[in-house]
């Protein structure tokens, strides 16, 4: 979806799911994309029946098995593999695979990512690696991933995780509401800095009663903690500013860049911009703005991101557009496919994938359900709900098309861009590509020291990030107590690991 402490990255992956599940499709031109492979012969023999773990922000809907005997229709006659769908609710997830991973299960293919134990899990031996296996049986794969997306999950110069294709860049932000910013003459396409930001606050401030300018973007979150100028390379101990500076690792909380923010955090709290008690928030921007307490947010964009948050808040929302879209390691590797140590026909486990990332037929089964029953098609690639259905009544609501493979085959709900996909993909493609994509630091040697700095940093960072307190006298006591727990010491043996890796990847 980069971030900062392990907290907000966690509660940060929680609002990319979520947010998520808004829509899928794909171009006619996506769905005939060369490369493509569609067995025409049925495959002779007994399938191949594989266990397949995902985690599910909606539970399990009624009708997965009407669905799974579907898409086992299809797989067994291409591939002749078979399929039984194990979703577990989020908040399981991690724990509910570490014990199938460790009890040996019969498991052979799941969803692995960063919040969820991904390095960890290749450090035990629990994921093969797939470089072979991709080789052999994974072209859709591999015509459809960019080779640096596929790089990004490696570990030791090996893949071993898979990311599914949606959005993986973003861009530096401010989303606010349409109707105020019509009324006041504001043009998003004119804001491009802090300053610019600033502006706009003022007015809102100076003409609307009771509604607070600038407030969190999400519960719990500082109004930086999406906001990045820097690759923090998983943990933000340690960054890479510009996305590149040589591979050259600094003190974010100690750069002249955090100094200065923290300044334009508290001048904007001190001016009346800001939520007086952000830093103890409980509520989300959806939340605030839905009760009309707030105007606008600091975001993350990408294609689609403005109609996802007017549907999620139920007003028109607008975005102007801070930076350029940057991809780095977190996006790719938060959402992956991996093969367990256990699978009983690792080659199998990558055939049915690799239909994921392939075959529109089999991809919309999983996003959407079957057609006449749980969606009909409003054009070739625009669906909407059968009469008397609804997201509340539909049997198969998983509703998580950025999930299973390969999105830009979904197709799309009506009501959203019929070209939302050829855009995200453009997005993707020109975005800029952090220089560490692909490195991902093993915290094992330093563990108790991140323990310790996180520790500080959770009593920090949200009532300086909020602007609640003066950063002239509390920014250098937060330092010394970063620099006795530790943090110079993580950010040397990060180094040390990048330096490795960049000699590994023949980087300079």
């Amino acid at each position: 979806m980069s971030k900062k402490v392990w907290l907000s990255g966690f509660m940060a992956i929680c609002l990319l799911l979520l947010a998520a599940c808004g829509s899928g499709g794909a171009s006619k031109e996506t769905e005939s994309a060369p490369g493509t492979q569609n067995p025409t012969e049925t495959v002779k023999g007994d399938p191949v029946k594989l266990n397949v773990a995902f985690l599910s922000v909606t539970g399990t809907p009624p009708d997965l098995k009407l669905v799974e005997s579907e898409i086992n229709k299809l797989t067994q006659a291409k591939i002749n593999v078979t399929v039984n769908l194990i979703p577990i609710n989020y908040g399981a997830y991690a724990q509910q695979v570490n014990l199938m991973l460790t009890s040996n299960e019969k498991l052979d293919l799941i969803l692995v990512g960063s919040a969820f134990g991904y390095s960890s899990q290749v450090s035990r031996g629990q994921l093969l690696p797939l470089d072979k296996l991709l080789d052999e049986n994974g072209p859709n794969i591999k015509k459809a991933l960019d080779q640096a997306y596929l790089n990004a999950g490696k570990v030791d110069g090996k893949i071993y995780g898979i990311t599914s294709i949606r959005d993986l860049a973003s861009a530096n932000g401010f989303t606010m509401r349409k109707d105020l910013a019509d009324k006041h003459g504001i043009d998003a396409s004119k804001i491009h800095t802090f300053d610019d930001v600033e502006a706009v606050l003022k007015i809102i401030k100076e003409n609307e009663k009771g509604i607070t300018p600038l407030i969190p973007s999400g519960a719990g979150f500082s109004f930086l903690s999406g906001y990045k100028w820097y690759d923090g390379l998983g943990n933000g101990l340690g960054v890479l500013p510009d996305y590149d500076n040589n591979l050259q690792l600094v003190n974010s909380y100690a750069s002249p860049e955090y100094a200065e923010l923290l300044k334009k955090m508290r001048s904007w709290y001190q001016a009346g911009y800001v939520l007086k008690d952000a830093a103890t928030n409980k509520a989300s921007q959806i939340e605030l703005i839905k009760a009309n307490r707030g105007f606008g947010y600091l975001s993350k964009l990408k294609p689609g991101f403005d109609a996802q948050e007017s549907r999620s808040i139920g007003q028109e929302m607008i975005s102007a557009t801070l930076s350029e879209p940057v991809s780095m390691t977190d996006d790719v590797t938060n959402i992956m496919w991996g093969i367990p140590r256990q699978a009983e026909d690792p080659s199998a486990s990558m055939k049915f994938l690799d239909l994921l990332y392939g075959d529109a037929e089999v991809v919309n089964l999983f996003d959407w359900g079957i057609e006449n029953k749980h969606y009909v098609k409003v054009s070739d690639n625009v669906i909407k709900y059968p009469e008397g259905i609804n997201m509340l009544n539909n049997g198969y609501n998983l509703n998580m098309g950025w999930l299973f493979g390969n999105q830009f085959l979904s197709y799309v709900f009506e009501g959203e861009d019929p070209e939302i996909w050829v855009k995200m993909k453009d997005f993707n493609d020109k975005a800029i590509k952090s220089k560490a994509m692909g490195f991902t630091m093993n915290p094992e040697a330093v563990k108790t020291e991140i323990a310790a700095v996180t520790n500080v940093m959770s009593q920090y960072y949200m009532v300086l990030e909020t602007g609640s307190v003066d950063p002239d006298k509390v920014l250098p006591e937060y330092l010394n107590k970063l620099k006795t727990a530790g943090i110079d010491k993580v950010i040397a043996e990060k180094q040390k690991q990048l330096d490795e890796w960049a000699k590994t990847e023949g980087l300079k």
